[in-house]
């Protein structure tokens, strides 16, 4: 059975990085979806393909995956640089401020 290995990237919708220090094991799908001809909806009888299992290291995740016979490929994650602001989002704010304040 394969799988893959990778550190989730973060939220689009914010700009923290809460939740993408961890690893996370997915199952490849072992067969294609299908399509009900009734309803239309997309279905599968995999199982696997549902189940996303957590790890806090990517040794652990490999441990896991050796213990239980899964071949694995591990991707590993594109670091971004540090997008440090002084005074951030609260400095729009201040009361010093140095200049007239525009949109």
């Amino acid at each position: 059975m394969r799988a893959r290995i990778y550190q989730p990237a973060r939220n689009a919708m914010q700009s923290g990085t809460a939740k993408t220090k961890g690893w996370v094991l997915d199952y490849a799908p072992a067969e294609a979806r299908d399509v009900d001809p009734l309803m239309g909806w997309t279905g599968s009888a995999d199982m696997d393909s549902q189940v996303r299992l957590k790890f806090d290291s990517k040794e652990a995740a490999l441990a896991y995956a050796a213990d239980h016979g899964l071949e694995v490929v591990v991707q590993e994650p594109k670091t971004r640089k540090p997008n440090i602001r002084p005074g951030g989002y609260g400095d729009n704010f201040a009361t010093n401020r140095r200049g007239a304040w525009t949109h």
